[in-house]
Order: structure tokens, then C-alpha cells, then sequence
């Protein structure tokens, strides 16, 4: 069979290990390379993932201990920083260290494969911020993210000292994320923390899911305002997992009203006008890198979230 990944491609062998027992392989395949479902389906189509030396369909279940022999893609080229006018994007404050943005819907944070539209990086190349050339060609300055469909603030670094810093201080938490997020239903107790782990969802690409063995997620809640058919919530994020607000409350039967791809009751987001989740990233405080004083951004709600909300409170 030929390979449609060896050429340029990485070959790892390795064996499963206990935590993948009994899972089919491309989904093992997924996990242990932290590939997409189609491709580590792909991959196994193409015999670039044999088990104990042979190759074996996707639906074959692995076993602790088999040897497993795979060669990876070779990795695209990163997509580049094209300089583009963002509508709506709107600074909020820049210096020589740091670009804090108000981020509108529709927006991704830095350009990345498949993905077309407007991002944060590119937006701020257009309108001449220079930002700082560590990470990944593609998203430069960046240290933290929001979904595309998700509003509000947002830090970018300028200087190579503010993203060293920066990226330190998300990664040990010594940054505030404050969200807020209007969900179905009303969350009981009204104020809690939610402790579960999150990695990629076992049988969809493009969703996450609670899942045993993911990635330490934690999410505090509090209600502040409840409606008869939703709460607007106030969220602080502990860790910073992708779409972790979103999943946390679907896992808890009370998703983002208006997510529809979390569960959401579309009926409900149609008569609210919404196309998008109701979650907006409202602060962030975090010590400036250079000076070390502490500093709040705030953003307002968007106009279509401040529409929502106006018709719950009717």
C-alpha cells in the first residue's frame, strides 16, 4: 500500500499505552498525536499506522502493550500574517510592551490552516502595531485566544519581554479571566466551580468534550441575574482550555444559549436573534510586564448580545 503521508513524514513506534486499551485506533491514533479524527483516519486508510507490524482497519481495537508504528504528516507550512482592516476590531490600549483589543464576532485570534477570515494579528498589522516575533510564525504576540465566535478582551505582546512574561503568567494563573455568559436554564448551586477535564471530543473534530484523562479544566461561576428561561452568569477560568466555558455547561445541561453546536435549543436562539454563543470575554487584569502594576481592561457587550439580553429582561 502506498503511503500517502511518508514522504517528509516523522515515524514514531511506541507502545499503547494502558490508558488507550480497548479504543479504536484512529481514535488512538488522535490522541496520542494530538491529530483530528480525519486525519488519523487518513492516516490509518493510508497504512501509516501499523499494529504489532500489520495494518488494521480504523474500527480495530488496540490492546495496552501492541506495538504501534506510525508515520506522521509532514507538517504544513505555517500560515503568513497577511496586514488586512478589521471592522469593529477597536483598541483599547497599546504601549511599547503590550496591544489590549476589544476582539468582534466573526474574528479568529492568528491565522491558521482552513481558516480565511479576519484575525486579531492580521488586523493589528494593518493598522501598523508591530508585535512581537516570538511563537509560532503565525501567531506572534499571541498568549492567549478566543473562539472566533466569542467577543471581548483580548492581550497582545509588542516586545519580546511582555510575551515571555505574559505566557508565564497564563501559565501559572496569575492572570483574571472574567466572562459573561448568559446559559440555559439555571445553574444549581447558583454559584459554584466546575472540575473536569477536557480534551478533544471522542467522536467529533471540530468539538471538545469532558473526557477521562483530558486536561485539568476548572471554571467558578456566579449567577448574577436569572430569567425564566436562562441566567446571565459571571465566570472566572482557573485554566484556559478550548471552548472550556462552552463545554463545562453543556456538560451540565446548561449550555451558551444560542451554541447550537454545544446543545444549545435553537428556538430559544432564534427568538433572541442570536447566531452565535452568548459569552463575552468582560475583563482581564493581569501585572503590566514592564512596570509590574496591575491592569483591568474591561469590554462592553456587543450589540447583538446587548439585544439578547434586553429581551430576556422583558
Amino acid at each position: 500500500m502506498t503511503s500517502a503521508f511518508a514522504a517528509g513524514g516523522d515515524h514514531r513506534s511506541l507502545p499503547v499505552p494502558d490508558g488507550l486499551d480497548g479504543m479504536r485506533l484512529d481514535q488512538a491514533v488522535s490522541r496520542l498525536f494530538g491529530l483530528s479524527r480525519t486525519v488519523a483516519a487518513a492516516l490509518v486508510d493510508a497504512g501509516d499506522a501499523l499494529v504489532d507490524g500489520a495494518a488494521r482497519p480504523n474500527s480495530h481495537k488496540v490492546k495496552a502493550g501492541s506495538w504501534l508504528e506510525v508515520t506522521l504528516p509532514a507538517p504544513a507550512a505555517p500560515p503568513t500574517v497577511v496586514p488586512q482592516a478589521v471592522p469593529g476590531l477597536t483598541v483599547v490600549y497599546a504601549d511599547d510592551d503590550i496591544v489590549v483589543v476589544d476582539k468582534p464576532v466573526g474574528v479568529a485570534a492568528h491565522p491558521s490552516p482552513g481558516w480565511t477570515g479576519p484575525t486579531v494579528i492580521g488586523g493589528l498589522a494593518g493598522i501598523g502595531h508591530r508585535i512581537s516575533t516570538s511563537g509560532a510564525a503565525e501567531r506572534q504576540g499571541v498568549v492567549h485566544r478566543l473562539d472566533v465566535g466569542t467577543t471581548g478582551i483580548m492581550v497582545v505582546a509588542k516586545s519580546e519581554q511582555a510575551y515571555s512574561a505574559l505566557k508565564r503568567a497564563f501559565k501559572y494563573r496569575e492572570v483574571e479571566k472574567r466572562y459573561h455568559a448568559v446559559v440555559q436554564g439555571h445553574p444549581d448551586p447558583l454559584r459554584g466551580t466546575i472540575d473536569a477535564p477536557i480534551d478533544r471530543h471522542p467522536h467529533h473534530d471540530y468539538r471538545w468534550a469532558v473526557v477521562s484523562g483530558g486536561k485539568p479544566s476548572i471554571t467558578h461561576y456566579d449567577t448574577l441575574e436569572a430569567f425564566p428561561a436562562a441566567s446571565l452568569l459571571d465566570v472566572r477560568l482557573e485554566t484556559g482550555r478550548t471552548h472550556q466555558i462552552r463545554v463545562h455547561f453543556s456538560t451540565l445541561r446548561h449550555p451558551c444559549v444560542g451554541d447550537i453546536t454545544y446543545g444549545a435549543d435553537p428556538t430559544l436562539s432564534a427568538r433572541l436573534g442570536l447566531s452565535r454563543q452568548w459569552l463575552h470575554a468582560r475583563s482581564l487584569s493581569f501585572l503590566h510586564p514592564r512596570t509590574g502594576d496591575e491592569v483591568t481592561f474591561v469590554s462592553e457587550y456587543p450589540d447583538d448580545l446587548a439585544r439578547a439580553l434586553a429581551i430576556l429582561r422583558d
